[in-house]
């Protein structure tokens, strides 16, 4: 099926790469977090399965003697990774659904550099010296879906995205301000990586995700000390771990009501305002690990669907019987499966048995000893 496509086409690459002569250096490496290929992810964000997946019967005719010098050509795949290449090479093939660049020396994308791929569906251009982008340099490529363009030299997310896109990982560049705009007319975007940037709460101009529907982003390890306010109210995931939060306020997550998965952990958090987390009815997996609470976070028994909470490496010093779980019966809709408490001045021997009354077994809490 034309779901399916996709995954074959990289499940071909996989194997293919097995019998190459040279050592695969980890193509998988820009997949990042969590599994998250992401590769069949349009079904997760409701969008038509079928936009802009090449279907490889219809495609004809086929050019599969179009090869570039030294690299590697199968299936509509081109492999040229590891090279050395100092720009986009020639002569490809303009059936080519999936292009590999990572691991060379590119330090440019031109206006023509991908003139006639039209069909191209996966662009990776990961670990490179990409500082320059020309303003048409992805006009060719109207069924891109996937763009792959982290570990380069970027000041500024690429101007002129493909409408067509699905997502878009732009982590560890050197990236410090999201203008507003930069996404207009991105409507089919579900997912964007963009970590391991400079990026401070001011750097993001109000308006800047205007448009977008996304359902995941990731902002980690930048330079973030509140929770930004202007994100996509469609968010299911968001990520913020390994940044200088040190507060979570009353209205910060208030048009985030969609949410199912926050990662706060790495942090600074030493407060979370009561009745904040009200606003998350949905949510059901929290990382708070490794901030500086003193205390469990107000309102956890009163978010019925959470199941998994990570609390480890904080200062709590005390957990009340009623922190986790809704007093009496039938409030709660799913059990925790998970709640992490390990390594926090807590004296274990005191806290209660029933505090733990709507977890699946004990199995789900991890204790574990504090070491100062």
């Amino acid at each position: 099926t034309a779901t399916m496509q996709p995954l074959w086409l990289f499940a071909s690459l996989l194997a293919l790469s097995r019998a190459l002569p040279f050592e695969q250096k980890g193509f998988w490496d820009f997949t990042l977090d969590d599994g998250l290929l992401m590769m069949n992810d349009e079904e997760a964000s409701g969008a038509d399965t079928t936009s802009g997946v090449p279907d490889l019967d219809s495609v004809t005719p086929t050019f599969s003697a179009i090869c570039p010098f030294g690299c590697h050509c199968h299936l509509r795949v081109v492999q040229c990774s590891d090279l050395g290449l100092k720009s986009v090479p020639k002569e490809m093939s303009p059936d080519t659904t999936l292009l590999d660049l990572q691991n060379n020396d590119i330090t440019e994308l031109r206006k023509d550099d991908f003139k006639g791929l039209q069909h191209l569906y996966a662009l990776v251009l990961v670990n490179n010296k990409i500082s320059k982008i020309h303003e048409k340099a992805f006009s060719p490529l109207r069924k891109l879906q996937k763009l792959y363009i982290s570990k380069n030299h970027l000041v500024e997310i690429p101007p002129n995205l493909p409408s067509s896109l699905l997502e878009l990982r732009i982590h560890d560049n050197r990236i410090r301000k999201v203008p507003k705009g930069v996404f207009s007319g991105l409507r089919n975007m579900n997912c964007i990586e963009m970590g391991g940037n400079p990026l401070e709460n001011s750097g993001f101009e109000p308006g800047a995700f205007d448009g977008l529907k996304l359902n995941y982003l990731r902002i980690s390890e930048a330079k973030l000390t509140g929770i930004p306010k202007d994100l996509p109210e469609t968010l299911n995931e968001l990520h913020l771990d390994h940044n200088k939060i040190q507060a979570i306020e009353l209205e910060d997550l208030l048009r985030y009501s969609k949410l199912y998965r926050l990662g706060l952990g790495h942090n600074q958090i030493r407060m979370i305002e009561n009745g904040s987390l009200s606003f998350l009815p949905t949510l059901r997996e929290l990382h708070l690990d490794n901030n500086k609470l003193s205390r469990v976070p107000a309102g956890l028994p009163d978010l019925k669907l959470l199941q998994v909470v990570y609390l480890h490496s904080n200062n709590i010093t005390k957990v009340g019987v009623n922190d986790f779980c809704p007093v009496g019966f039938g409030v709660k809709r799913a059990y925790y499966n998970g709640i992490s408490l390990f390594n926090n001045p807590v004296p274990y021997w005191e806290v209660q048995p029933a505090t733990f009354r709507c977890v699946t077994d004990r199995l789900a809490i991890q204790f574990g000893n504090y070491k100062k």
